[in-house]
């Protein structure tokens, strides 16, 4: 299996699912509409793993469906990758800003173990 751990392998993930959706000639489906769709979609489908399921439950399940969740999950990667791909966004830029903003909103002297937003910090 491989391991995928630098930017340059961002690239080549997302050059494969170009490759796979372009050889099937689904670029004409794929509108910042759609794509969208697809990735809430997909999201939900994470979600529904984890649906009516207590704490203690969730530990069980996540046990014995971690391949399950992790093909969820996936799929969500694709479509993020894909969809920020045709929007010309480098999506490892993009998530380094969002980090750096989230630091700024999130002192680590004012969020440390707690869940407040940033606004009630």
């Amino acid at each position: 299996m491989l391991k995928y751990n630098r930017i340059s392998d961002i690239k080549e993930l997302t050059e494969k699912i170009i490759e796979f959706r372009d050889a099937r000639d689904w670029k004409q489906f794929h509108n910042p509409k759609d794509l969208a769709l697809s990735l809430v979609l997909e999201a939900a489908e994470v979600l529904e793993h984890f649906q009516w399921k207590n704490k203690e439950e969730i530990e069980n399940y996540i046990k014995t469906n971690k391949d399950d969740i992790g093909e969820e999950l996936a799929d969500v990667f694709y479509w993020v990758l894909l969809f920020s791909s045709d929007l010309g966004i480098d999506i490892c830029e993009a998530l380094e800003k969002k980090l750096k903003q989230n630091e700024n909103k999130y002192p680590i002297s004012k969020s440390h173990g707690k869940h407040s937003k940033y606004t009630e910090l």
